[in-house]
């Protein structure tokens, strides 16, 4: 059976540092298959170029729920092998079967009441499908997260790949409907914001307090990242320059 859809995108990776404003400092290529049963596979390469540079492709299933069923992420940071592992989430537990050259081989197990709603891999397509599970309808238009998992804490997520708890907390609010354009076109998108959107919090990788990080998606079933900014110590920026969706059966 075909695919129901196939989607295969570009990010460019821009500075918006002073004296390094539109400065390409990295890129994403993505291909997304979204079967008929509702399941999506991303699929993502991501190169950072600042140094130590940084390496990843990362491969991330949602079932018809938005819940993650699996992964593998492979790293390398300064042209050296990191490491790589893959994931699995039950219903009580998730576990990781990996290798990295901090650890070398192991196997974790991380339990839980509850599936985490985020499990963060940082493409920054994948950051544009957390935003699937936010209620946009809801009252308030800001959802809080006490703890999810992650693959990595650094905000380059230069560590690891294993299993590792956000125990900080994360807010992401709701902003609104916009129509945006990129590179790749003109879109109906919603916009969101991860953290206080407007503080003038730098942040710090070292603390684990990331700046704001505003995202634009796509207004449809998809959340295909278009733009995203982040402010404060980053300075960075993110825009899909382009795209193809492809129905099944084309």
């Amino acid at each position: 059976m075909r695919p129901h859809k196939t989607i295969r995108g570009h990010i460019h990776y821009t500075s918006r540092k002073p004296g390094r404003e539109g400065v390409e400092r990295g890129r994403e290529h993505f291909a997304i298959t979204v079967h008929a049963d509702g399941r999506r596979t991303l699929r993502a390469h991501c190169e950072i170029d600042d140094e130590p540079n940084v390496l990843r492709d990362v491969t991330l299933t949602k079932n018809a729920s938005w819940d993650t069923t699996d992964a593998f992420v492979r790293l390398s940071v300064g042209d050296v092998e990191s490491g790589s592992s893959w994931f699995w989430f039950g219903d009580h537990g998730a576990d990781c079967e990996g290798w990295t050259a901090a650890r070398g081989r192991f196997s974790e197990h991380e339990a839980y009441d509850q599936r985490p709603l985020i499990f963060g891999t940082h493409p920054i397509q994948g950051d544009a499908w957390h935003l699937a599970v936010i209620d946009r309808l809801q009252a308030s238009p800001i959802q809080l997260f006490d703890r999810f998992l992650m693959t990595s804490l650094d905000h380059r997520g230069a560590t690891g790949p294993s299993l590792v708890w956000h125990d900080a907390g994360m807010r992401i609010e709701y902003v609104g409907e916009e129509t945006i354009t990129v590179g790749a076109g003109t879109f109906d998108a919603w916009h969101f914001c991860y953290g206080h959107r407007g503080s003038t919090e730098l942040g710090s990788n070292d603390t684990n307090e990331h700046p704001p990080y505003e995202v634009w998606v796509s207004a449809d079933d998809e959340f295909i990242l278009l733009k995203a900014q982040v402010s404060g110590y980053m300075m960075t920026q993110y825009e899909l320059v382009s795209l193809e969706v492809h129905a099944g059966g084309d």
